[in-house]
């Protein structure tokens, strides 16, 4: 799926922060991305999150919420605890938080920025070990959570329908 047209849509200030941040890797083998270890010292993480082979798409959340001057829910390594960030929703919409099961007590959290008739395409990290698109199954969605507006709803905020094209992922890392 080519989301190039990404580049010049408006969008919620955490998705301009996120989309910034796509193709960061993390390092494989005992090295660490450096910019990644960065996100956690900048969010006083650094005693807790100490290697890039440990999970991080709460961590990217936690980030770009950061960045874009968002609240950044306690323990935000934790990809369940997002499920307490915002208003909850129904619909989910551009700029939104998903919050994904992930077996049985383990979750995967990431920006919505469209959908399929099957799945939500997800900035996020930690997907394939980077940061980047993927399609989810809206089937593993346990939790859609808005930014708390001190203003209207801005109007990029809003359902965006997307060819389903790609593969589909089943496993965030």
């Amino acid at each position: 799926m080519n989301y190039n047209y990404l580049k010049n849509t408006k969008a919620p200030k955490v998705f301009v922060e996120a989309y910034k941040l796509i193709g960061i890797k993390e390092t494989l083998g005992k090295d660490n991305n450096p910019t990644i270890l960065k996100w956690a010292d900048e969010l006083g993480l650094k005693n807790t999150y100490t290697a890039d082979e440990i999970p991080w798409c709460g961590l990217f959340v936690a980030y770009v919420c950061h960045k874009a001057d968002k609240e950044v829910v306690k323990n935000p390594l934790w990809a369940r605890n997002w499920n307490k960030y915002g208003t909850q929703e129904v619909i989910a919409m551009f700029g939104d938080i998903l919050v994904f099961e992930r077996g049985a007590n383990s979750g995967h959290v990431g920006i919505y920025v469209g959908e399929d008739d099957k799945c939500y395409h997800v900035l996020g990290g930690n997907q394939g070990d980077q940061v980047s698109i993927v399609r989810i199954p809206k089937a593993r969605c346990i939790g859609i959570r808005r930014t708390k507006w001190s203003v209207a709803q801005p109007s990029e905020v809003r359902v965006i329908k997307l060819n389903s094209e790609g593969l589909i992922s089943d496993k965030e890392d």
